[in-house]
């Protein structure tokens, strides 16, 4: 089992794309004489505005959807949805859908992971799955209810190495009669993060058992 190594790779291909992306605005600024506005530097502890409330483009979860998942939930306008077919594993859950913030203008994902039925509570589940993780502080755990489905959920920071800062996370976890559900956003930064954050909302204030 691929415990902990599949987000490894994900970390390292967004370092990649990161890349990408700094080439291309670089190139843009040069080629129209204008000067670039700087974007603030995002550190772990900011927290700016950011919208309420995310404008739903359907759902996931259901037979026939992108993603045939345990629970169905919203996804948020312009965010494309994709199953994964050759799942990583990070510790009791396996990823089985990616929902891309990229048509939607961010450099981030929302991830959805599934575990097989366990002993396990819901909170342990999480535990597991961020135990799982290097580079995880500063958890704070708190459960919620949307649509008769308690679960829990964290928000902590993660240090990475390959890009040498340290940004929120937030993930959050139900049990299901088809084992547990691990919903997860990270981003390219905190500020990316944070700018994502309706989108993870609008997925848990939406979630319901499949």
């Amino acid at each position: 089992m691929l415990v902990g190594a599949g987000n490894t790779w994900l970390r390292m291909a967004h370092v990649a794309l990161l890349a990408g992306v700094l080439t291309g605005c670089s190139e843009a600024a040069e080629g129209d004489g204008s000067k670039a506005s700087a974007r603030p530097s995002a550190t772990a502890e900011t927290s700016g505005p950011r919208d309420t409330a995310a404008t739903s483009g359907g759902s996931i979860g259901a037979a026939g959807s992108a993603c045939e998942l345990p629970v169905t939930f919203d996804i948020a306008k312009s965010w494309k949805a994709e199953a994964v077919e050759a799942p990583l594993s990070q510790g009791p859950v396996s990823l089985a859908c990616e929902i891309d913030a990229k048509p939607a203008g961010n450099i981030g994902f929302l991830r959805v992971w599934a575990g097989k039925s366990g002993d396990a509570g819901t909170r342990a589940v999480l535990e597991a799955f961020l135990a799982a993780e290097d580079g995880v502080t500063k958890e704070k755990y708190r459960t919620f209810t949307s649509g008769g489905v308690s679960g829990v959920e964290v928000e902590y920071l993660y240090s990475s190495e390959l890009l040498d800062e340290t940004k929120k996370e937030s993930a959050f976890a139900v049990t299901t009669a088809d084992g547990p559900v691990v919903v997860h956003l990270g981003g390219l930064d905190t500020e990316e993060h944070e700018e994502m954050l309706p989108a993870y909302e609008l997925a848990r204030r939406t979630l319901r058992t499949a």
